[in-house]
């Protein structure tokens, strides 16, 4: 028998406020066709007063909780990836934490960038198949729009603020090809690109939160060989093949990025769950947003292999391949 982590619930949240290209528009300047042309984005949901990274992230794990039948206080384990926290500490965790009602459990924050929810649920099936956790809530939660530019229109376009979030339960599987939970996981890290995409800002070096800075086209390039590579990785340390997958949820930074990913590995483009047309780019909650809406709507399905994958500023890398 093998303790694995399988995904028990999903949940997600959006600010109220949904804002189109046609009204970024009308402050930036830009339009809608040259965004949906660079990137596929067409809308995204921009935080307004009183909504925050932890209280969306608590709306999301309330949904996910649910989902999973269990109550908040099943829950010994809270790691959230965020790279827009409330405050420099505590972490956002802890806020979740007690919205949620949960008096004592482990809690702390990640920070990964985009690819923070895969290092997170990295972290969180070590820690179970470890048995130091039962019932893990892993959350992406992000307000990017609170760090961008809104003067540059190269940047400003292509964020948005959500949450989403797993639930993770400790189940003893059979060593059988058809086990549920996290079957592999495969993270990178390259700290020499840096200057690529990065916030100019810092408690440590200017005391200030810093804006977002961005070489896209460089940013685009790394992307599509990094990610097309821990695909593949993930895939092969779970002793799978590309065509055993079911469903690909990427991380929904830019179209033209997961299309050129699809190509690369010969994957069908109806396999690839895109939702970066209405969320843009949610950094750290864009891969457990796409998958909450893929399994509501039915699309994925018990039993699937699902293979989950992100690239953030750092850079940093991940693959987690699941059978759900």
């Amino acid at each position: 028998m093998t303790r694995r982590a399988t995904i028990a619930g999903t949940g997600s949240a959006l600010p109220v406020r949904r804002v189109t290209n046609d009204e970024l528009a009308l402050t930036v300047d830009t339009t809608d066709a040259w965004i949906v042309e660079r990137t596929g984005i067409r809308a995204r949901h921009i935080a307004g007063d009183g909504e925050t990274t932890a209280s969306l992230g608590s709306e999301a794990a309330r949904r996910a909780i649910e989902a999973a039948g269990l109550a908040p206080t099943d829950i010994d384990l809270i790691v959230l990836a965020t790279a827009t926290p409330d405050q420099t500490f505590p972490a956002t965790a802890t806020k979740v934490q007690d919205a949620l009602g949960i008096r004592d459990c482990v809690a702390f924050d990640v920070a990964a960038v985009c690819s923070g929810f895969l290092y997170a649920l990295s972290v969180a099936d070590s820690m179970i198949r470890g048995g130091t956790s039962t019932n893990a809530l892993v959350i992406g939660a992000e307000t990017f729009s609170r760090i961008l530019d809104w003067e540059d229109r190269t940047t400003c376009v292509l964020f948005g603020d959500g949450a989403g979030a797993v639930v993770l339960t400790a189940e003893d599987n059979a060593d059988d090809a058809t086990a549920r939970g996290v079957l592999a996981t495969a993270l990178h890290a390259d700290g020499r690109h840096n200057q690529l995409l990065y916030v100019d800002g810092g408690p440590s070096t200017t005391g200030t939160v810093g804006k977002l800075r961005m070489k896209g086209s460089e940013v685009f390039r790394h992307a599509v060989v990094n990610l097309a590579a821990v695909l593949a990785e993930a895939v092969e340390k779970a002793g799978l093949a590309v065509r055993d997958i079911d469903w690909v949820v990427p991380h929904q930074a830019n179209r033209r990025i997961l299309d050129a990913t699809a190509r690369k590995l010969g994957l069908p483009p109806e396999r690839v769950v895109i939702t970066v047309d209405e969320h843009a780019n949610t950094s750290a909650a864009s891969v457990p947003l796409a998958l909450d809406v893929a399994v509501r709507d039915g699309r994925i399905q018990r039993g699937d292999v699902i293979v989950l994958e992100a690239m953030g500023g750092g850079f940093t890398w991940g693959a987690a391949v699941v059978r759900y």
